[in-house]
């Protein structure tokens, strides 16, 4: 059976799903959903101190899910803790470990979360922390030192197509990729026509472009989201039906839009926000991602990787 990674160079729609690491030291509750998500999803991504929030190592969880699941992991590093000395260091580790596929990102200010008054690091953002990782791919670090084997990191990085400014996000997309970025996982959408927008403003970027979907537990999330989060578009209606019928609702729309995705784009990647087991509600009568794997009928921005 093909992993998330040739599957996504060969084309195919993947499926993808986020944890987030314990605060404390038992894997027992990440591990149960993980399980729960074997033959459903195609790899599972594990979050970086969300929120600026304490938790444990992104890389050991997603090093222990791989031991105990069998399921491939995305681990997410940002830039937010580590210095370009850390960063490396983290990597290697993670390579050493096999867990070779990674999520690129800024990071969080440390004044939203549980330490207000840490230092902030942010040496390099996450265009700089992509090209840390290609640089290690090919077999030298940062000074230009060469190392004693090469990782061979799958290089993730994240999109908003919902941009308040869409040239400029995809500008800084294209940066990512010149770097050596691999492939895209989005900010959430609610609209297929919203991701189709921006996947025209991407028009040359050829990369593929994994779709996020949160599915909504509320109407007051909902209007939080509206009220609070520029770059998540809640429409209209979707605050209706969220007002109408609650976390029904949002495991209903994410559903619909699952459905939608495999036209548009070549993945989806669902949201939880602490909430691992609404993961399983909008999976629930799916048995693999491949029963989201129709051909696409738009061509797509996903051309094979080399």
């Amino acid at each position: 059976m093909r992993g998330f990674r040739e599957r996504l160079n060969a084309g195919e729609f993947v499926l993808t799903a986020e944890l987030e690491p314990p605060k404390g030291t038992s894997l027992q509750r990440v591990i149960k959903y993980a399980k729960a998500l074997r033959g459903k999803v195609d790899a599972i991504n594990i979050t970086d101190s969300p929120m600026a929030n304490v938790r444990m190592s992104p890389i050991a969880v997603a090093h222990r899910l791989r031991q105990e699941t069998g399921l491939d992991t995305v681990f997410h590093l940002t830039c937010r803790d580590r210095n370009v000395i850390g960063l490396q260091s983290e990597l290697l580790g993670a390579a050493a470990l096999g867990v070779r596929t990674i999520l690129a990102l800024t990071g969080d200010h440390p004044r939203q979360g549980d330490h207000p008054q840490a230092h902030a690091v942010f040496e390099v953002d996450a265009v700089g922390l992509v090209d840390i990782a290609r640089r290690l791919n090919e077999g030298y670090d940062l000074a230009g030192n060469e190392l004693k084997g090469k990782p061979e990191f799958y290089i993730g990085v994240a999109a908003n197509p919902c941009a308040p400014d869409l040239e400029r996000e995809v500008d800084r997309l294209a940066q990512k990729l010149e770097r050596g970025a691999h492939f895209v996982q989005t900010q959430p959408i609610y609209e297929v026509e919203a991701l189709a927008r921006f996947l025209d403003k991407m028009q040359g970027l050829q990369v593929p472009v994994i779709a996020g979907v949160l599915p909504l537990k509320s109407h007051k999330m909902a209007c939080h989201i509206r009220a609070n989060i520029p770059g998540i578009h809640v429409p209209d209606w979707l605050e209706r039906r969220m007002a109408q019928a609650g976390r029904a609702a949002g495991v209903q729309v994410a559903r619909e839009l699952l459905a939608q995705l495999p036209q548009v784009a070549q993945g989806a990647h669902i949201m939880p926000v602490g909430s691992a087991s609404i993961v399983l509600e909008v999976l629930a009568d799916s048995d693999a991602p491949a029963a989201l794997a129709e051909p696409a009928t738009i061509p797509l921005r996903a051309a094979n990787m080399n």
